[in-house]
């Protein structure tokens, strides 16, 4: 019967790690369910327009808008970012058409043209920027191919604000409504299946009345046209063709503050480097030694305060260049 009986006792005692392991195993799969699961309150983000910010100098008033028009240069932010949080407490996904705005509520909904190309796609402004000079618009990975400037990195774009749309985000994002809810409800806008409270009426039109009896037009009279000159375009001068001296020369002219993104004893990888922050604002290549030995850094800049260079540098290191510091000229 001993045997029995310690058999007993080990099966006993084998459920109750059996019955262990399952409780924590519960446990961590509830804490893993940020990325895993059904997202959390944050990432579902919140309907937010925000108070007036200064930048480089520079004062943002942020405001609820429905019928913004801009025109400019966008840029767009790699996979680096991707999944950390938006100004309005979303999780970055490279793969979903967002962008970054400095001043528009957040979420509304924009379309974008490059006018470089005539591509053009409809995106959910989810985020604050960009704060590099003369660009107005920060695209995700997704919009960039859409609007085929991955390569390029920048593009000359028009911004039409869809007010309806814009609406209907706001409305399922004061709801509690995350990215998924807010996108279904700009498809069932834009197919005129369902608007909002603040959509207008739809137009009756009244009985029109019988046409006005012809008016015998008189031949026109020819006039010579006047030929309208076009503009002579401007010669693409190749970033590598311009030499190293220019470009330090031009920087200390300037002055103020850079952001460093990374320094090479060969002018190859700089170029490289250079070719790939190139959408983080306007990048140079300067020439200086290390060590007895040849560099050649490359920066972004010039910044008017470190404060404006340290947001340059913070997203750069968000989206994988470890090594982005602020410089001072």
């Amino acid at each position: 019967m001993a045997p029995l009986a310690d058999r007993r006792r080990l099966d006993a005692v084998f459920a109750l790690k059996t019955l262990a392991l399952v409780l924590v195993a519960a446990s961590l799969a509830g804490c893993g369910s940020h990325r895993g699961g059904a997202p959390s309150t944050a990432s579902r983000g919140t309907y937010k327009v925000g108070a007036p910010y200064t930048i480089d100098g520079v004062t943002y008033v942020p405001q609820e808008e429905f019928n913004h028009v801009e025109t400019g240069t966008a840029s767009w932010y790699g996979p680096g970012f991707h999944g950390k949080y938006t100004a309005n407490g979303e999780v970055y996904n490279q793969a979903e058409r967002t962008a970054a705005h400095r001043t528009l509520q957040m979420p509304a909904i924009v379309r974008v043209t490059n006018l470089d190309n005539g591509q053009s796609t409809t995106v959910r402004i989810n985020d604050r920027g960009p704060y590099a000079r003369s660009r107005i618009l920060d695209v995700s990975r997704a919009t960039a191919e859409e609007l085929g400037m991955i390569r390029t990195g920048t593009a000359h774009i028009r911004i039409d604000q869809l007010p309806n749309e814009s609406m209907a985000v706001k409305e399922v994002a004061l709801g509690g409504g995350g990215p998924a809810e807010q996108m279904a409800a700009v498809a069932r806008v834009s197919s005129g299946r369902g608007g909002t409270a603040a959509s207008p009426p739809a137009v009756v039109q009244a009985a029109q009345p019988p046409p006005p009896p012809p008016v015998v037009q008189q031949p026109p009279v020819w006039t010579a046209p006047v030929p309208v000159q076009q503009p002579a375009p401007r010669p693409f001068t190749s970033p590598s063709n311009v030499t190293v001296a220019s470009l330090a020369a031009a920087s200390h002219a300037a002055g103020g503050f850079f952001v460093q993104a990374g320094s090479f004893s060969s002018m190859t990888n700089a170029e490289r480097q250079r070719d790939l922050v190139a959408s983080y604002g306007t990048t140079e290549i300067s020439q200086g030694t290390a060590g007895g030995r040849e560099v050649f850094r490359v920066r972004l800049g010039p910044y008017t305060t470190s404060d404006a260079a340290g947001i340059v540098a913070d997203r750069l290191k968000r989206s994988g260049y470890g090594d982005a510091r602020v410089v001072a000229d």
